[in-house]
C-alpha cells in the first residue's frame, strides 16, 4: 500500500517522465467547442484515452454526440479500431456524459515497470484520436 503522499508523488513523477518522453502540445481542452475535450486516465487499474462531451446544455450534448456517432464507423475502421462508445457514462461525481475512450488494463501508476507500455499505450492512441479530430473538426463544429 502507498500513502496518499507517496500516491500522489507517483502520478506527478508518471506525467513528468511521460510529458519528457513524448513531448508535444496535445489537443486536450482546445477543441474551441465547450465541454468538448480529450483526456489522458492512469490510475491503479487502467489507463485510458478520452473523448468527453460534457455540455450540460442536453441538446448541445446530444448534437455533438450524434456527429461523432456519424463518425463511428470511420474512427474505428481507420483510426481505433477499439473505440468505446458509451452515450450514457456517469461520473463518480454523478454527472452524466457522453464518452469515447480506449482502455489499457493490466497496468498500474503504482508499477512503474507498466509505466513505459502505458505511455505508449496514450501516446500512440491519443495521437491517432487527434489525427482523426482534426481530419473532421470542421464537421464536428458546424
Amino acid at each position: 500500500m502507498f500513502s496518499k503522499a507517496e500516491s500522489q508523488k507517483l502520478r506527478e513523477d508518471f506525467w513528468i517522465s511521460f510529458g519528457k518522453s513524448f513531448p508535444r502540445k496535445w489537443v486536450l481542452y482546445n477543441t474551441k467547442i465547450r465541454d468538448f475535450s480529450f483526456k489522458f486516465y492512469f490510475d491503479k487499474k487502467k489507463a485510458m484515452v478520452i473523448l468527453d462531451v460534457e455540455d450540460q446544455n442536453i441538446e448541445n450534448r446530444i448534437k455533438y454526440w450524434d456527429k461523432m456517432v456519424s463518425l463511428k464507423t470511420i474512427l474505428i475502421d481507420e483510426f481505433l479500431p477499439d473505440a468505446i462508445f458509451n452515450e450514457d457514462c456517469v461520473l463518480d461525481n454523478g454527472k452524466e456524459i457522453s464518452r469515447i475512450y480506449l482502455e489499457k488494463h493490466g497496468v498500474s501508476i503504482h508499477n512503474k515497470n507498466t509505466w513505459q507500455e502505458t505511455m505508449v499505450f496514450l501516446n500512440e492512441n491519443m495521437k491517432k484520436f487527434e489525427a482523426f479530430y482534426y481530419e473532421y473538426e470542421d464537421f464536428i463544429k458546424a
